[in-house]
Parts: C-alpha cells; structure tokens; sequence
C-alpha cells in the first residue's frame, strides 16, 4: 500500500474543527449544539455585497488576472489610503482567503528550515501554514495573567538565530483579543530592523477595536518599507467568511511579485468571491459602528458572566471577538471533547476549541479554552449557562 507523504502526515489537525464529528453526534441525539468554537459571525452580510450579486450580468464567469481583478485592486487601495496605508494597486495580490497570502508570503520570504517568531497564543492554522511551508514557529509566550499583552521585545531577540527570517503577530488578536499598542510595534518595528527581518502582520480584524482604542497597522511604520507584509481578509469584516477573499499587501515589490508566482500557479482568486469584495468597499459607515457596538455588548456580558463562574478566568478582549477563558479543569481537550460527548443541560451542549491548539509549545493552553462570541446574548447565555452546570460535574475538575 502506497504511503502517504511525511509533509501529510505533520500536517496538524485544526483544533477548531476537529471535535466537529462529536459535535454531529450530539446532534444526532437531538442536542442543541451552541457553536463558540469557531469565528463564523451571526452577523448580516452588507446589503451591497447581495446587490452585485442580484444585479450581475455576466455570461461567462471568466478567469480574473492572477493578481485579482484590477478594479478591485484599485479600489482597495483607495480604501486603505483613506486609514492611512499609503499602496498603490501594484502592491496589493488578491488571495484566496487570508490564509492563502499568509501562506504566500511564507513561501515567498522564506526558505525551508527558517524560523519565524511569534506570540503564543496564536491563530491554530498558523502551525498548518508553517508546515506547508517547511518552516518552523519559535514561540514567545505571553500570559493570561496580563491579558496576553506583548512580552517584552528582549524575550523575542533572544530567540534570534541565523534561521530566523521574521516576526508574525495578529493585531487584534486571534485568539485572545489582544490589541498591541503603537508603542509595542514600534518596538517590534525596532527589532525588525537591526535584524534585517520581515514583519507579517495578520490584521482581518482591523474594524474590531473598543474602548476608544485605535488599531495601528504594521503599514503605519517608518522604515519598514522592504520588510512589512500585512495580511487581510473580507471574512470577518463584512461577514463574508464562505466568500473567500483576502489580500497580501506589501511596498516590497519584489515579494509581490514573488507571490504572483504563487498566484499564476493557482491561476486566479474566486471570480464572485472578487465582485462581492469590491462591492463591499461600499459598505455604509453606520454598518460598522453597529456591529462594533453589538460585540462590545457580547463582549461585556460573556466576560462578566464567565469570570462570575468559579475557578474561570477571562481576561477582556480589546479587539477581534475572541477570548482566551482559563478553565478549572485538568486538560481542555478533554474537556471539550467531555461536554459534546457526556454532558447536556436541558437539551443544550457547548463546543469551544481546546487552547493547546493555539500553542506551539507541548506544555501550554492545557487548561484554557478559545471562545468566540459570535452569537447573539441570548444564545451567549445558554452557553454560559451550560458551562457552568458542566464543570459542577465535570470529573476531572481541579
């Protein structure tokens, strides 16, 4: 029997979606199943995104060019000048998703066996598109006990080697809602170069910042022209994540061009999915303060119901909508795997996503949990509800 690849084979497993097949058996027992596992919003798509859809009038959904449709481009770029990232359309290629131009801008910058640097907790598929890649994560972890801020710039520069070639962050961050400062990513910036490094910058959840807090974009750096690459998306923004748009920006030329390789190898990014985005840049202003405002209410409540629970803690989140919640419980894969499996209340059941997932490091993450307030309060407050009754009774609770 023929073998499957050693690439395959490392290839880890998502810890957001591998509990799914519990899941589908508690469904199976007729068990309402409340989804804080993974970042699919309940919110409504714009209403111009449907109108290019209603009001197209295409023949052929053709090929787009391998850099995505230049009236895209254009009109993206004007949309980033006006939050003060100055590109030009040229340094801008459309992916498919903001994993693709992740994993475009690894394969671009790095070489097999190169390191790159970044906090822990991060995003779970980070370790996926790492592997695809050939590249190792060097993590430097940060801590629940100061809300996962940045750890200092000291830890990260002593984990500089010949092999590392960059420093990834998520800013805010998935998946413990993180906001780094201006201050912080000037110190990054500061580090970047004296190293001679790249910067990548995972920032789909841009509009995502509370509290009067300001989102500062690796693209807002002095200096970084030759070493910034920012990531971004449609998914989160405008709730368009089956859309599978995003985009790989950079005034490095010549890592855009680099990455058009890439692209002409996979020929061109969704055609639809293209004119959705477009049309999305058209996306009323009063559209985002409004969803702003019903996540900072999800946010308040999950945070104060959950710290109310005892032996949890939950730091609250400064951006995305995602936190970080530690568990009195001896191992969180368990446990989540525990509450699908063994444990309903009054015909309901939770699924979160296990922490160690989020963790490059063995030992870490084992009694935390990644949730995702996406859901509306009510449906947030069964599942509160629904943890609590499961860790009174949860055999392995410490």
């Amino acid at each position: 029997m023929p073998k499957i690849s050693q690439r395959g084979n490392s290839m880890p497993a998502s810890p957001i979606r591998k509990l799914v097949p519990y899941a589908e058996a508690a469904k199976q027992k007729g068990i309402h199943v409340i989804h804080l596992n993974i970042g699919q919003p309940d919110i409504f798509t714009p209403e111009v995104a449907f109108d290019a859809l209603h009001h197209l009038n295409l023949k052929v959904i053709e090929y787009s060019h391998s850099a995505g449709n230049e009236t895209y481009r254009r009109k993206l770029a004007s949309y980033y000048r006006s939050i003060g990232i100055d590109v030009d359309y040229n340094e801008i290629l459309i992916t498919t998703g903001g994993s693709e131009a992740l994993t475009f801008a690894f394969l671009s910058c790095l070489n097999p066996g190169d390191e790159v640097i970044m906090p822990e907790p991060f995003y779970a598929n980070y370790n996926g598109f790492a592997t695809l890649a050939g590249i190792h994560i060097v993590p430097v972890t940060s801590a629940i006990d100061n809300a996962f801020a940045l750890p200092p710039v000291a830890d990260f520069e002593k984990l500089i080697t010949s092999r590392t070639k960059g420093i990834v962050i998520c800013n805010p961050n998935n998946p413990t809602g993180y906001l780094y400062s201006e201050e912080e990513l000037n110190a990054l910036r500061d580090l970047v170069l004296k190293h001679d490094l790249f910067f990548f910058s995972d920032e789909v959840y841009r509009e995502f910042c509370y509290d009067g807090a300001r989102h500062f974009s690796v693209m807002h750096l002095e200096g970084l022209k030759e070493h910034a690459v920012m990531i971004d998306s449609v998914s989160k923004r405008f709730s368009e994540c089956g859309v599978r748009i995003g985009a790989l920006v950079s005034k490095n030329r010549q890592l855009i061009e680099t990455a058009l390789k890439f692209g002409q190898a996979r020929l061109s990014p969704p055609g639809l999915g293209q004119i959705v985005g477009e049309a999305s840049l058209d996306t009323p202003d009063h559209y985002f303060s409004d969803v702003k405002e019903e996540y900072v209410q999800r946010r308040n409540f999950l945070v104060k119901e959950l710290n109310q629970i005892p032996g949890v803690v939950c730091p609250e989140p400064k951006g995305a909508f995602y936190t970080m919640v530690k568990l009195p419980v001896d191992d969180s894969d368990q446990f989540c795997r525990w509450i699908l499996n063994d444990f309903e209340f009054e015909g309901h059941t939770v699924m979160m996503a296990p922490g160690s997932g989020f963790y490059s490091s063995n030992d870490k993450g084992r009694n935390e949990v990644r949730i995702a307030y996406v859901l509306n309060r009510d449906d947030l407050a069964k599942a509160v509800t629904v943890l609590r009754k499961a860790l009174e009774v949860y055999p392995g609770r410490q």
